[in-house]
């Protein structure tokens, strides 16, 4: 199983996504028992954010990690722009713990960037990191020169990781903030890593992609995933509310892509040349 370092953490590269998940009744026990399975297969990393669902998603995962060694998990949640500032965050963050049940969060991340200065945020995140609400914490939706001006910051070469959208289909930030990153050592969290919910979800049905997996004896879905994961620096977290599908999500991280495969993905569907807009989701 491929594995990385995120904050003071040795972490499983496929984590468990909770978008669209604990907004329907008729799903959540299926979505309970989906985050459960992800976790008996070896992953230990959740990621939510108070944006998803307004709450419910949090309050789902709260659900599902009561009877699981909180040690043993690494939670990623978010707080949203306008809850970014020096008198809104900790309350919020408050409201975020009692809706997973838990003392603190492994990562809390900055979801995007909005009105709040940069300082004041970050220098919130570091006191909710003093209090011990938070161990890590980091970013979301930011492209080069929202990094480089984050660093800039005092305080700001602290932050654990940047979350951005990354898939075979989207592949912008490979021009010139994923090489930025892998030089200030700053891990990847690709969110959206199998491009589903979106046209490019149609990535599961391309030949090249079909041609891996059979070499692999693998899914569409786990190429993906294994391809995302491929640098041994990034984090993929696929959603999935589907018990069998989110055990498959998981075992993407014991396969390993050969040359010959990266090369024919990377004729589908090659590098950027140019620097491209921050794809957002």
């Amino acid at each position: 199983m491929k594995d990385l370092h995120l904050g003071d953490r040795t972490v499983p590269a496929i984590g468990l996504g909770t978008w669209h998940m604990g907004d329907s009744a008729a799903t959540r026990s299926k979505e309970i028992k989906a985050i459960q399975a992800g976790i008996d297969a070896g992953a230990n990393v959740i990621d939510t954010a108070e944006m998803y669902g307004n709450g419910r998603s949090e309050n789902l995962v709260g659900e599902a990690i009561a009877n699981i060694n909180r040690d043993h998990l690494f939670l990623i949640d978010k707080v949203l722009p306008s809850n970014a500032s020096a008198d809104r965050m900790e309350h919020r963050l408050d409201t975020s713990l009692k809706l997973l049940g838990t003392d603190y969060v492994d990562l809390y991340l900055y979801h995007w960037r909005g009105a709040v200065p940069l300082s004041e945020t970050v220098e919130t995140l570091q006191l909710m990191q003093k209090k011990g609400k938070i161990k890590h914490w980091g970013v979301s939706n930011f492209d080069l020169p929202d990094m480089k001006e984050l660093l800039d910051l005092p305080g700001g070469d602290q932050v654990a990781a940047n979350e951005d959208l990354y898939n075979l289909g989207s592949r912008g930030i490979e021009y010139s903030l994923l090489p930025w990153q892998r030089q200030q050592g700053i891990p990847l969290i690709a969110y959206t890593p199998v491009a589903a919910g979106d046209e490019r979800g149609q990535l599961i049905n391309h030949s090249a992609v079909k041609e891996v997996a059979e070499v692999h004896h693998a899914t569409p879905w786990q190429i993906l995933l294994a391809w995302a994961i491929r640098d041994g620096s990034t984090l993929a977290i696929p959603q999935s509310g589907d018990p069998k599908h989110a055990v498959d999500n998981v075992k993407a991280g014991l396969i390993t892509l050969s040359d010959d495969d990266l090369a024919k993905l990377d004729t589908q569907f090659p590098k950027p040349t140019s620097k491209q807009p921050l794809d957002i989701r």
